[in-house]
C-alpha cells in the first residue's frame, strides 16, 4: 500500500516495464489557448462511417447530458472567470490568466465537493497490478508542479503536450484544470509510493470534443504521460492505462466507455491503449491534429 503521503517525491520512479513514449494518450490539447494531450473515443462502427461523414448507430444516442443543462447558465456567463460554451476545458479563466499569484493553496477549494462531476477520484483510492500498487492522487501544485514541469520538458513530452518553457506554462494548465468546475482533475500516478506518471481524467460528454463524436452521458476521457525516461519502452503505459480504465469503470457506475485520443503519429500510444484493452475506432480531425479514437467498453472489459 502507499505511504500516508503517496506524492512525496522521494526519488526516480521505480524501473518497470513501458511501451508508451512520454506522450503516450496525451497529444496536443484540444482547444485553441492551450496545447495539452486530450483524449476521445467512439462507440464500434464509428470508424468505418467517420470517414465518409456518415453517422454509426450511435447517433441515437447523441444528446445533451444533464449535467451540461444544470452548467449552462455559468457558461454563458463571464463573471468569475466562468468559460463560455465554445471554450475548452483547458482554457484559462479570467482570474487565472491575470492573478495566478494569488493563492495557489486555496484552488481546490473553487471545486465544490457536491458538484464533483469525476465521482471523487482523490476517493478511488489503490489498485493492484503486477508491477505494484497503483493510485491516481489529485494534484497539490505546491508539491508536484516542479516535477510536473521537469516532466514536460522532457522533448519526448514537448512533442506532444507543448508545455515545455518556463514553470509557468505547466503552472497555468494546471492551475486552470484545478480552477474549473471539476470535469477534469489532474493527478500524479504513484506507483508502489513513487511519483511516475502524469495523468488527466476528464468528462468527455461535458468537452467541446463531445461535439466532434457521438458522445454518451458521463463518457469519461483518459490523457497519460509517463514521466521517467527509464519507465517508458517496456509495455508500463498500457498496463497502467489499463489499470486506470478500470478504476474509470468501477468507481464511475453511471460511466459505460473510457475514451482517448492520442495524435495519428504517435503509434507508441496508440500501441499502449490497445494493449489496455481499447479498441481503435475511427480517425478524426481535430483543431490542432489528427487523432485516432480509441475506446474501452464496460461490456467488453473481460474481453479484450
Amino acid at each position: 500500500m502507499p505511504p500516508a503521503d503517496p506524492t512525496a517525491h522521494t526519488g526516480t520512479a521505480v524501473p518497470a516495464t513501458a511501451d508508451v513514449d512520454a506522450g503516450a494518450g496525451c497529444n496536443a490539447r484540444f482547444c485553441a489557448g492551450s496545447q495539452a494531450g486530450s483524449s476521445a473515443g467512439v462507440d464500434a462502427d464509428l470508424g468505418a462511417d467517420a470517414g465518409a461523414g456518415g453517422l454509426g448507430e450511435d447517433t441515437m444516442d447523441l444528446r445533451l447530458p444533464d449535467e451540461l443543462f444544470a452548467l449552462a447558465a455559468d457558461e454563458s456567463s463571464d463573471n468569475h472567470g466562468a468559460r463560455r460554451p465554445d471554450q475548452d476545458t483547458a482554457q484559462p479563466s479570467a482570474s487565472i490568466a491575470t492573478t495566478r499569484e494569488a493563492s495557489v493553496r486555496s484552488v481546490p477549494s473553487l471545486v465544490p465537493a457536491e458538484d464533483d462531476l469525476l465521482d471523487r477520484v482523490a476517493d478511488w483510492g489503490p489498485t493492484d497490478t503486477r508491477v505494484g500498487v497503483f493510485q491516481l492522487v489529485p494534484v497539490r501544485v505546491e508539491r508536484d508542479l516542479p516535477l510536473i514541469g521537469r516532466w514536460m520538458n522532457d522533448p519526448a513530452a514537448a512533442a506532444f503536450w507543448g508545455l515545455s518553457g518556463p514553470q509557468t506554462v505547466t503552472e497555468d494548465h494546471v492551475l486552470t484544470q484545478l480552477a474549473g468546475d471539476g470535469r477534469s482533475v489532474p493527478c500524479i500516478g504513484v506507483l508502489d509510493g513513487t511519483p511516475m506518471s502524469y495523468w488527466e481524467i476528464y468528462r468527455a460528454d461535458l468537452d467541446p470534443l463531445a461535439r466532434r463524436y457521438p458522445a454518451r452521458p458521463h463518457d469519461t476521457g483518459i490523457h497519460l504521460l509517463v514521466g521517467a525516461v527509464a519507465d517508458r519502452g517496456r509495455g508500463l503505459g498500457g498496463l497502467l492505462l489499463r489499470a486506470a480504465a478500470d478504476l474509470v469503470l468501477v468507481r464511475r457506475p453511471s460511466c459505460a466507455r473510457v475514451i482517448a485520443e492520442p495524435d495519428i503519429r504517435n503509434t507508441a500510444s496508440i500501441a499502449a491503449f490497445l494493449t489496455a484493452g481499447f479498441r481503435f475506432s475511427a480517425e478524426v480531425d481535430l483543431p490542432d491534429k489528427r487523432a485516432a479514437l480509441m475506446v474501452r467498453d464496460r461490456a467488453l472489459r473481460h474481453l479484450l
